[in-house]
């Protein structure tokens, strides 16, 4: 009888093919594949890594297409891999998989690789935000952690467009029900139809960060998602006072394989040092203050009254209209994209960047 032991096993390799032993669907345009070696290998690989798939697909140069996927599964259960595929409207690779990909099939796959991996980590607590397929390193993560009996202290939030399209939900739920050391949360932008929903709803932002995970500056924070969401999650961090060291984050669009590959966030880092000029035209009245301070605070500092409310982006109350310069505005939902497009602005939730004139 051959041994099982990983330590003891032939290791996959990838010159040989993957064979597909499985699809199972998850949520609309949405599949887990799992696979297997057909030499018996076992496969060896971080948490939150990723495959590199050769696709089908006619009509494309030289009949094929390269996609990467982060393996859905966790590397302590090594006698299979596993990947879950979403299909965008454009997709072409994903759609091949979800209209063709047969168990029995086999496919040319590179990889594991990825540095998007706690593998290597000393945090005791996690804070995991994903959006979309994004999840798919979480469960990863999460699932060996689970398997190797750690204390678990995770913080899981997951955003949707819709319950109905919450990836590994029941597997989530069913996870977080046998252990305290999982807090799940799922935060979606509107509920189905006909379906009452109780959790959070809107877009993710800071006010449901510290709700959901209010110890998040004691946490180590990895985020994977559409660039744009994690856009809002690094500007959500960074304005809470995050210390960003200790920030992770992987696009789905995008992962890179080394540490030298990772891209450089140009996120707007505001300094105590950094000094800004306000101009309030209406009442031809000048500020000087520090990057780091509001556009109501500035307001107010020279006798000015902004009308305000909650002072955390949220009531809206606050808008008025900027003139010309920048701003570095991290609101909570209370304004909304035309207004912005428009040259509106949240005073309390907006630092001028430079010299910036405001119709105060």
């Amino acid at each position: 009888m051959r041994d099982l032991d990983t330590a003891s096993a032939d290791v996959w390799q990838d010159a040989e093919m993957l064979e597909c032993v499985s699809v199972v669907p998850e949520v609309p345009n949405t599949a887990s594949f799992s696979f297997r070696a057909p030499s018996g290998a076992q496969f060896k690989y971080h948490p939150g890594q990723f495959l590199t798939l050769e696709i089908p697909a006619p009509g494309q140069p030289g009949g094929v297409v390269h996609r990467t996927y982060t393996m859905s599964s966790s590397p302590s259960r090594p006698r299979s891999i596993t990947i879950t595929a979403k299909a965008q409207p454009d997709s072409i690779g994903t759609r091949w998989l979800l209209d063709n990909l047969q168990p029995g099939m086999r496919i040319k796959a590179i990889g594991p690789a990825g540095v998007f991996t706690n593998a290597h980590s000393s945090a005791q607590k996690y804070l995991f935000i994903s959006a979309g397929s994004g999840v798919t390193p979480m469960m990863s993560m999460t699932t060996c952690m689970w398997d190797e009996g750690r204390d678990l202290d995770i913080a899981f939030i997951n955003c949707a467009k819709r319950p109905s399209e919450i990836i590994f939900r029941q597997r989530l739920e069913q996870m977080a029900s046998r252990t305290d050391g999982l807090d799940l949360k799922f935060v979606v932008e509107e509920p189905d139809r006909y379906s009452p929903w109780t959790g959070y709803q809107g877009q993710f932002n800071q006010l449901m960060l510290g709700l959901i995970a209010p110890d998040y500056l004691e946490r180590e924070v990895y985020c994977c998602g559409p660039e744009p969401f994690m856009q809002a999650v690094r500007d959500a961090l960074a304005g809470l006072g995050f210390d960003m060291d200790n920030y992770r984050q992987e696009s789905f669009g995008a992962p890179v394989e080394t540490e030298g590959d990772q891209p450089e966030l140009d996120d707007v880092i505001l300094n105590d040092d950094g000094r800004a000029e306000i101009l309030f035209t209406h009442s031809n009245v000048t500020a000087r203050i520090a990057e780091t301070d509001t556009v109501l605070a500035a307001a107010r500092s020279v006798g000015l009254n902004i009308p305000s409310g909650c002072t955390f982006g949220v009531c809206g109350t606050c808008k008025v209209k900027k003139t010309s310069g920048e701003v570095h505005m991290v609101h909570n939902g209370g304004i909304s994209d035309g207004d912005i497009e428009a040259g509106y602005i949240l005073a309390c939730c907006s630092n001028p960047i430079g010299k910036v004139e405001v119709d105060v």
